[in-house]
């Protein structure tokens, strides 16, 4: 609680600096001599004296959420391409990480969606994340299986 009748505030008095040497903050008004801090309109907050400030030492983060899950997309064209190389046997499910594997999405995927551009001319076993409205389609017409996990 404060005491409205306290008589310390008006005791002290009001620093003046710059108002003669009996004041104690006279000549230099306790600014030291000369100097770049010695001067008016300076403020060098996080200056550290040429070393590389403490803000550009640390990474970025931005608007780049830590924890994002990365959704990879693959088109059906590239699954055809990557069957016509003999790289996929027929009896192989196509799922998220034999494509890592094969290097046809990111190691840092953590789902898959497959989308509609391109022609698939054989029959496949798909366990994907997402699959757009295209590709089912075009999977049903050649008698492909597909599992969509439910995440």
């Amino acid at each position: 609680m404060i005491n409205l009748n306290s008589t310390a505030k008006i005791k002290t008095k009001k620093i003046r600096p710059g108002r003669g040497i009996g004041s104690g903050k006279g000549k230099t008004s306790g600014r030291g001599h000369k100097g770049q801090k010695s001067r008016r309109g300076v403020a060098i907050k996080s200056f550290e004296g040429g070393q590389m400030p403490l803000y550009r030492r640390l990474p970025k983060r931005g608007f780049n959420p830590i924890k994002s899950v990365i959704t990879a997309k693959l088109n059906l064209g590239s699954i055809q391409r990557v069957i016509d190389n003999k790289k996929i046997k027929n009896g192989d499910i196509i799922n998220i990480s034999l494509l890592k594997k094969l290097k046809l999405i990111n190691k840092n995927s953590h789902k898959i969606k497959i989308l509609g551009n391109g022609e698939l001319k054989d029959k496949i076993d798909l366990e994907v994340d997402f699959i757009s409205k295209s590709v089912k389609s075009k999977l049903e017409k050649t008698g492909s299986t597909i599992k969509v996990k439910n995440t």
